[in-house]
């Protein structure tokens, strides 16, 4: 039998390569802008077409090239960045493989003009499919320009699979703020289609991010900083309250090397816990600077994967540094011993009848130090300075045990007046009563008795609340478990749905119209949306860059809904499926529930908790959540005699 291992020529061999370091255009402005940041540029230009198919385009002024390394810079393993094994563990450099340029080669037409500082004259190279088609002198400018023209074109498989140019876009121009976050102190300016997207100058990181992230920003920002032996963190994280439901404007660097890591990520969520919604992410630029000998970066080629020799030590720096930031900066919540709680008390209650007014005349004259803060605090001059006496009855107020059957009257006698405010009120008004819309007494008059075995109205025992998460209804084979806002989505959702689904939506203007900003990134990929959105009655134009006006909404939507929540909501998941216009409706819809919904936690009396059983039951899938998740589970009863048998 014949030998049948043969060695691949490079050309093949780099192509092979570039599979793992050229993925789309993103990867290719990666490591362009990387190189150019280790030749030392003080200012580097992107220059793009077509969301990078067609160019890509990178300028610098930084050291240059002599001919031979021009031409030596296009062959595998050819790099000058490391020149033993153990330069991997105190690179200073962006790059070190010496894999990236040789790959990109192989998949494109490479042009490249380079000139040394000291020589009048550089060097032109023309590459194709790891070919040299020409090379020779030229006159050009100190520095490197490197031109990528249509990548992949020897690939038609994988230029196949790129996506929309709006969705490419998006991936180019978050490698773009990677970088340009990470070195201040280089001008970047990038440029799509003829149209100038950034324009960054020379500053300090503050600057840098507003610059990047939007001026916005500015007031959002709370500095962290802590040097320790081991690490030192700096940067910036956001305010509590302006924590995003996308995780986009999260950026992590080690040695000015952009990471990416679930474990670091979740010590900014600690950090923030009870902080921050569930569902909301804050944002955060951080430097992480540590001894190059203790992390590997050669663990993935993309070089955004890193280990660290003892990653929950970082953890744990991490998480404390971030919260000293917050606490040192009055963005968490602070508690105010100062608080008269027994005014506010009053305060809402001294609207009441004149048997309340009397009642706290003959609680006054009883206990004149239990009243001395209402009257201090009607009385006395706006003044920060408070009187001892003040403060001393304050501390007693609420806790002499002489007066504690005073106080119950009192009470007793207050919730009897509130309570009369409200008689009448749950009485059926002749509509009502004429057209019934409980669903339940509509299936207990069903032919075959009681549909899903569920009794007569008048026989029901009524629903109550689990945890304030579930809802327990009775069945006379069991008992139903129904997830409060699993269910309430639901019916959101299609009564949403409905209104959006019209033949012809119609759209409320806005009396006055409301701007909605987004990093550009987003922005790129809102800009999609918009006739999607606006065929569904939403009323949305350009305003700038990154910035829309929102002008109408569909009619027959609740009002208060928020926006931007919404907006951002649509943009998650215009992220996570790339086919969000085709269900343009549905998403809306689902979103719109999601944040119109009651929440877990929140607690419900009877009445609405039957009335959202009747609505769940009358929509047309029951079952399950707009996302999926179940709404409710029944319980029958041999099952549970099965369990303690």
């Amino acid at each position: 039998m014949s030998d049948i291992i043969q060695l691949l020529p490079d050309s093949i061999a780099n192509q092979i390569a570039a599979g793992e370091v050229i993925q789309r255009p993103a990867s290719v402005v990666k490591e362009l802008l990387e190189n150019s940041i280790d030749a030392q540029s003080t200012e580097i230009k992107l220059i793009v077409k077509d969301a990078g198919r067609t160019l890509i385009q990178v300028i610098d002024n930084g050291l240059g090239m002599s001919e031979t390394d021009a031409r030596m810079c296009f062959e595998r393993h050819a790099t000058s960045k490391i020149k033993s094994a153990d330069d991997l563990f105190a690179l200073n450099t962006m790059g070190f493989r010496g894999e990236a340029m040789a790959s990109i080669a192989a998949i494109a037409q490479v042009e490249m003009r380079t000139r040394l500082h000291a020589q009048a004259v550089g060097t032109e190279l023309h590459i194709e499919h790891s070919r040299v088609i020409l090379q020779e002198p030229t006159a050009c400018a100190a520095g490197t320009t490197i031109s990528v023209k249509n990548l992949f074109f020897n690939v038609p498989a994988r230029r196949n699979f790129l996506k929309s140019n709006t969705i490419e876009m998006r991936h180019l121009v978050d490698e773009f703020q990677r970088v340009a976050m990470a070195y201040p102190n280089i001008a970047f300016s990038l440029t799509h289609n003829g149209t100038n997207i950034f324009n960054l100058a020379v500053g300090n990181l503050r600057q840098r991010i507003v610059g990047i992230l939007g001026k916005e920003y500015n007031q959002r920002l709370v500095p962290v900083q802590e040097a320790t032996d081991v690490v030192s963190i700096t940067g910036y994280v956001s305010k509590p309250e302006f924590a995003k439901k996308t995780r986009g404007e999260q950026f992590f660097f080690v040695n000015q090397r952009f990471i990416k890591s679930t474990y670091l990520n979740h010590a900014i969520s600690t950090a923030f816990e009870a902080l921050i919604a569930r569902d909301s992410f804050p944002s955060f630029v951080l430097f992480i600077n540590i001894d190059p000998a203790r992390i590997d970066v050669n663990v993935h080629p993309t070089k955004q994967e890193i280990k660290f020799d003892d990653e929950k030590l970082i953890y744990s720096y991490l998480k404390v540094a971030v919260r000293y930031a917050l606490g040192t900066n009055q963005a968490l919540p602070s508690l105010d011993f100062d608080a008269d709680n027994s005014f506010l008390y009053q305060n809402n209650n001294q609207n009441n009848s004149a048997n309340i007014n009397n009642e706290n005349q003959r609680d006054s004259s009883n206990s004149p130090a239990n009243d001395a803060p209402f009257r201090s605090k009607l009385n006395a001059p706006s003044s920060p300075h408070r009187s001892e006496e003040n403060i001393k009855s304050r501390l007693s107020f609420g806790y002499n045990s002489t007066d504690d059957a005073d106080n119950k009257n009192r009470e007793r006698a207050n919730l009897q007046n509130w309570q009369s405010l409200y008689n009448d009120l749950d009485a059926d008004t002749p509509d009502e009563a004429a057209a019934p819309t409980n669903i339940v007494s509509k299936l207990n008059n069903s032919t075959d008795g009681s549909l899903l075995g569920v009794q007569p109205i008048s026989l029901q025992k009524p629903p109550y609340q689990l945890h304030n998460k579930y809802i327990i209804s009775h069945l006379k084979s069991g008992f139903f478990l129904i997830d409060q806002q699993a269910a309430h989505e639901r019916i959101l959702f299609e009564q949403f749905l409905d209104v959006l689904s019209e033949e012809r939506v119609s759209s409320q203007q806005l009396l006055f119209p409301r701007t909605v900003t987004f990093s550009v990134s987003d922005a790129l990929l809102f800009k999609d949306l918009l006739p999607f959105l606006n065929e569904t009655g939403f009323d949305i134009r350009e305003f700038g860059n990154s910035t829309f006006v929102l002008q109408g909404t569909p009619a027959h939507l609740p009002e208060g809904w928020d926006e931007q929540s919404v907006m951002e909501n649509l943009l998650e998941q215009f992220k996570n499926n790339t086919d969000l216009h085709l269900n343009i409706r549905e998403q809306v819809a689902r979103t719109m529930a999601q944040q119109q919904a009651v929440k877990r936690g929140q607690e419900l009396n009877t009445e609405s908790m039957q009335h959202l059983i009747d609505e769940l039951f009358a929509c047309r899938i029951s079952q399950q959540s707009p996302t999926g998740a179940k709404t409710y589970i029944t319980y029958e009863l041999n099952e549970i005699e099965r369990l303690f048998s």
